[in-house]
Parts: structure tokens; sequence; C-alpha cells
């Protein structure tokens, strides 16, 4: 039941396993007919950095890169989730407890610091997590 994440691009840099692939990331409107007069269409170059088995990747190749969507999720929990939650949560216990609004909204912000050290912790852990496959498009 878990869908795949696919995205085609094309390889920048091959540096033994490890390689890097540049995509173009658009915006769902970006196909749009009146994407010139809109201003939320954008598009955007990415470079992935992708591990590999080494199995003869070359500058300039097409290569489609995938990925569980599970992961995606994961990623905008930690990023974005669960930091929100935590100021929102700080700043509805601060409102008893302080009557200066800046600074309960600056120590509020102030827990996003420790959150993130404690994330940087497990930067290997979630590096095996989130992570990219690659494989070469076949030129027919």
């Amino acid at each position: 039941m878990s869908q795949i994440i696919e995205h085609s691009g094309i390889i920048q840099n091959v540096n033994g396993k490890h390689i890097q692939v540049q995509i173009v990331q658009m915006s769902a409107c970006s196909s749009c007919h009146a994407k010139g007069a809109c201003s939320a269409a954008d598009v955007d170059d990415k470079l992935i950095d992708v591990e590999t088995d080494g199995t003869g990747f070359k500058v300039g190749e097409p290569v489609l890169l995938y990925g569980q969507s599970s992961m995606g999720l994961l990623a905008v929990l930690l990023a974005f989730v669960i930091p929100f939650v935590l100021i929102l949560v700080t700043l509805l216990i601060l409102k008893s407890y302080v009557d200066n609004d800046a600074l309960s909204g600056s120590i509020a912000l102030g827990t996003l610091v420790p959150y993130f050290l404690i994330l940087s912790q497990f930067n290997s852990k979630l590096k095996s997590k989130l992570k990219f496959q690659v494989k070469k498009l076949n030129a027919d």
C-alpha cells in the first residue's frame, strides 16, 4: 500500500558510490496556461545526493530517483508539524505565566533550538530513513 515518489533527473557529479542528481522541481500550477500572469508558478532546480552500489553511473546520464511517500511525510512531520506544535503549546502554557507577549514569543521560538539540536543528534539514523534510490533510465 506504500506509494512511490519518482523524479527524473540528470547526474551532475559522481564520486565513488555517491552521486549528485539534478532534478527540476515544479509547483503544481507550473503547467497551467495562465502561469505567465501568476506569481505562484515556480520552477526550481535541486541537487539530491544519493548513495549507490557503484554500478557505472556517468555524469550527464538520465536517471530516475525514487523513494517511499512515507519518507516525505516523515520529513514534513519533523521539519514543520512538530516545531509548529511545540511553539503553539509553549505559547499557550506561557500565556498563563508571562504577561509580556514579546517575551513569550521569544521563549517559544527559543524552544526550537533544543529541538533541532536533538534532531541533529539523530542525523545518521534519519539519513538511513530518508534515502532516495536511483536507477538508470533506458534510452529506448
